[in-house]
This record gives C-alpha cells, structure tokens and sequence, in this order.
C-alpha cells in the first residue's frame, strides 16, 4: 500500500509541477473554504407516540369516533406527546450545552463574523 502512495504523490507532484512552463491541473475556483455552509435540515427523528396514536384510532373506529368513550386512550396519547416534546427540548438544550453539531445558520453567522483570509494559493 505503500508503494501505491508513494506512487500517486509523484504523480501529482509530477502533474502539478511548472516543468513545462504552466500546471497541467489548474483549479477552476479559489482554493480556499467559503464563508458560508450549506443550509440543509437536520435529519428528521423516528416518530413518538405511534402506539398510543393507532390504539386511540382503533377505539374510536370501535366506538364511531365517541370521544366520552375513549378518554382514557385520549389522555394517554396527549400524557405521551408532552413527554415526548419535554424530552425534545431537554435534548436541544444539552446540544447547545455539551457542543455537538452547530445547525448550518450558526455555522454560517460564525463564519462570516470571522472570514477565511482573501489571499489566492
């Protein structure tokens, strides 16, 4: 494997090289980072409360949709969606707190507040 490594760094030593007057690989754009990321979602987590959601859907079907009847089911699915929202925030509160993963906005505010040099390579 070494050899191969070796063998690949002379080549672009070799490639890039003024040799012949001018590199043969010459870069279309700046070679240097941006000052701005790409804005993209987070990824979606797996959805809460689906046992709750489908044994209140299959009470009603039971009851034609009588909300008297399954108050219990009803309760339940809302006692599940507030924890699970509580569990949301607590997790987005540590996030900001322990570090991790920056979301792309404030990857970009920083980045702009401190640009990259503008010399050319």
């Amino acid at each position: 494997m070494a050899v191969q490594g070796a063998g690949v760094e002379a080549l672009l030593r070799r490639v890039l090289s003024r040799e012949r007057g001018r590199p043969v690989l010459k870069p279309n754009k700046p070679l240097r980072l941006k000052d701005e990321v790409a804005n993209r979602r987070p990824e979606k987590g797996e959805a809460t409360c689906i046992t709750e959601m489908s044994v209140l859907m299959a009470c009603w079907k039971q009851n034609d949709f009588n909300n008297m009847v399954c108050s219990n089911e009803v309760s339940a699915f809302y006692r599940c969606i507030e924890k699970a929202q509580a569990e949301r925030e607590k997790a987005k509160t540590q996030t900001l707190v322990q570090g991790g993963r920056l979301p792309p906005k404030q990857v970009t505010k920083l980045l702009k507040r401190y640009p990259n040099l503008r010399q050319d390579v």
